[in-house]
């Protein structure tokens, strides 16, 4: 399999070039363009129908996409519902972490659940979060450009729920509010954060799609 990321980091379209005989998975509805000769299947994510369950609760779709080059090579282009960018990660049977929507496509054989509970959440030790493990291609979307951080052992990094995209597993974290106090809290606008401790690295958004979902609701007239 060759891909190419195309048009970042706000129009960003993914191309796949597949070989005869493989196959490749996608979320559901990710599709622009596709060669005649790809079959396309809709198969449950996660394994069997609890794990797709897993999956969906997780943000992906309980059906995933599965593209398979047949008598030939065959070309895919696929993009993400949000205006943003596409990041490739190369897993070698390893596991991160995905902000609940951030999945796009990978290699068939990785596997998608969920890690949280709501218990968990209100905990302040927590968030649903699309767990993906395995080996083999796999490709996130973000809403905007995707910034990446390294994080040393035991250094320490806040991120805002909103901005999170993706990060190692061998990272820690906890949810908590951005300040102490109620008044600073609801003063800067800031609402939940996580914080990481390293070793690892984090994926982050530089938009906010719940921000900027509310800043339009603010502008549409409301009836009187």
């Amino acid at each position: 399999m060759e891909f190419k990321i195309e048009n970042g980091p706000v129009f960003t379209v993914l191309r796949i070039h597949l070989k005869s005989g493989e196959q490749f998975r996608a979320e559901a509805g990710a599709m622009i363009s596709m060669t005649p000769n790809l079959k396309l299947e809709a198969k449950t994510t996660g394994k069997g129908v609890f794990g797709a369950f897993k999956a969906a609760v997780g943000g992906e779709s309980f059906f995933a996409s599965l593209y398979t080059a047949e008598n030939g090579d065959g070309e895919l282009v696929l993009a993400p519902a949000v205006l943003g960018d596409i990041i490739h990660l190369q897993l070698t049977n390893q596991t991160i972490f995905a902000q609940s929507g951030a999945y796009l496509a990978g290699s068939p054989d990785l596997v998608i659940s969920t890690q949280g509970s709501f218990k968990a959440m209100i905990a302040g030790e927590g968030l649903f979060l699309q767990k993906i493990t395995g080996s083999g291609h796999l490709f996130l979307n973000s809403y905007g450009a995707i910034i990446e951080k390294t994080l040393v052992p035991g250094e320490k990094y806040i991120v805002d729920t909103g901005h999170i995209v993706a990060f190692d597993q061998s990272i820690t974290y906890s949810l908590r509010k951005a300040s102490k106090g109620l008044f600073s809290t609801i003063a800067s606008g800031e609402g939940l954060v996580c914080e990481y401790i390293g070793p690892g690295k984090i994926y982050m958004q530089s938009r906010n799609l719940p921000a900027f979902a509310s800043l339009i609701a603010k502008l549409i007239p409301s009836k009187s």
